[in-house]
């Protein structure tokens, strides 16, 4: 077991509930990805899980100094989960993932270097799905969701439920706060005058188990959630420039 002493350059956040079986091979995928390219952590947030899941991850934890735990006492939402991860996130890059599977680690990496490369002017580097493993009635949720988002406010995303996502951890924890925030990260860091980097990754089935965050216990909310932010980017105002003006001795 190795004790980290330094701060990472980059976080892992993977908010789960009741993922007992997949928070093995999921951890083995990421370290995979990463390992030898940055020096990193892992994240979990544990959203209330009824099963083994945190079992699961305080044995890992003692194998791999790389990977922390934290836990909700009640689950308190997907995005509440994510925001957790990130205000306890040691590095100043995160990079975001579902922790059921179905978002491949391997483009982690692309996702990352899209922020650094970006040199500051990237706020954002959101996953763009292709070939979705869905059912048939979630792509069918999906596209009506993104289309009416993508309508109202004109956030140019195609797709902002994919869970891959690499931002700077200072960007996001200056965006406003509300249930709900991950699936308007692209038109809320928009606001706040950043670029959106693009990357295509491939969807693939769940490997076990069954979808915790629902559609229908979010729907109305997410229509509030969408005139919210609606009214939040047209009463933007722009930042000014300020100086420091020193005092001559």
């Amino acid at each position: 077991m190795s004790t980290r002493t330094t701060a990472p350059t980059v976080s892992i956040v993977v908010p789960v509930r009741n993922e007992a079986d997949n928070v093995a091979p999921l951890i083995e995928e990421i370290a995979a990805a990463l390992d030898g390219r940055w020096d990193y952590e892992i994240v979990y947030v544990d959203d209330g899980s009824t099963d083994a899941t945190a079992e699961r991850l305080t044995a890992i934890m003692a194998e791999r100094g790389t990977v922390r735990q934290i836990r909700h006492e009640k689950s308190s939402g997907q995005s509440a989960a994510v925001r957790t991860g990130v205000r306890a996130a040691r590095g100043p890059i995160v990079a975001t993932l579902d922790g059921d599977g179905q978002n491949n680690p391997e483009f982690l990496p692309e996702l990352i270097m899209a922020i650094e490369k970006g040199e500051g002017r990237i706020g954002l580097a959101a996953g763009q799905r292709v070939g979705r493993k869905d059912t048939g009635f979630k792509k069918f949720q999906s596209r009506v969701a993104n289309k009416v988002r993508s309508r109202v406010l004109s956030d140019g995303t195609r797709d902002t439920g994919c869970g891959l996502k690499a931002f700077r951890r200072e960007v996001f924890l200056s965006l406003p706060y509300f249930d709900g925030l991950h699936r308007f990260l692209p038109a809320l860091v928009r606001r706040e005058g950043y670029d959106i980097a693009y990357v295509d990754v491939t969807d693939r089935p769940r490997r076990s188990g069954v979808s915790n965050y629902g559609f229908f216990d979010r729907l109305w909310i997410g229509i509030i959630d969408l005139a919210g932010v609606w009214w939040l980017i047209r009463r933007k105002k722009s930042t000014p420039v300020a100086t420091e003006v020193l005092r001559h001795d």
